[in-house]
């Protein structure tokens, strides 16, 4: 039987995919969970249009998402902590730091999107990875100075 899976489902296809698979399977599971639709003209062009209307939204998502790449890769932000002798800071920056330092610039990221590779546990200018989309990466300067 030929259908139109409405989800990924794994070692059969993707959404959107017309393929086909055993009677028994497509009648008894995936039908029934709603997952897949019967082949016709009419669910066809219903699936047609649902991807346009998806790729429209993935374009204004991309354009939006690479505004505020743009925006946080033009940043530059200030973190002050306490340190000791040779510069080096008591604790770390943290990626909860950066996204409070965000927040006031009036830019909301979780902070399980900010990738610090190394630990920041000294002064100075760093560069960290912020995720903004799957595909979307920016990169953002903090400078870390001492606390007065």
């Amino acid at each position: 039987m030929r259908i139109i899976l409405l989800e990924d489902i794994e070692n059969v296809g993707k959404k959107g995919e017309i393929v086909k698979v055993k009677d028994g399977f497509a009648r008894n599971y995936l039908i029934p969970k709603g997952v897949a639709i019967k082949v016709t003209d009419s669910n066809i062009k219903m699936i047609e249009e649902k991807k346009k209307k998806l790729e429209k939204e993935r374009e204004r998502e991309i354009k939006t998402v690479e505004e505020l790449k743009n925006r946080i890769e033009s940043l530059s932000i200030t973190i002050k902590k306490k340190a000791g002798e040779e510069d080096t800071l008591f604790g770390s920056v943290t990626s909860a730091d950066i996204e409070d330092a965000l927040k006031a610039e009036g830019i909301e990221v979780d902070k399980k999107n900010i990738l610090l590779h190394e630990h920041i546990k000294k002064l100075g200018e760093y560069e960290v990875e912020v995720r903004i989309h799957p595909s979307v990466k920016a990169l953002l300067k903090i400078n870390v100075e001492k606390e007065e």
